[in-house]
């Protein structure tokens, strides 16, 4: 499950919004819309494109892909 309050805050800190994140990882803005908020999951390769073009770290990866307790 995607912290979706996390996530949000990853991709404003990097510049990004959903409608400019989307094209940059070859997903359409409704797709990442479900994904973030949980109505579909991101698979392996989506996680690790995101990590890349916002530059994550592995923590914050998994803190935002990966932690099961979040509000």
């Amino acid at each position: 499950m995607t912290n979706t309050k996390e996530f949000k805050i990853a991709m404003l800190r990097a510049g990004y919004t959903n409608e400019s994140l989307a094209p940059a990882i070859g997903m359409s803005k409704a797709t990442l819309s479900y994904k973030i908020n949980n109505l579909r999951e991101f698979t392996a390769s989506e996680i690790k494109k995101i990590q890349e073009t916002l530059r994550m770290s592995d923590e914050e990866r998994d803190l935002i892909f990966f932690a099961n307790d979040f509000d």
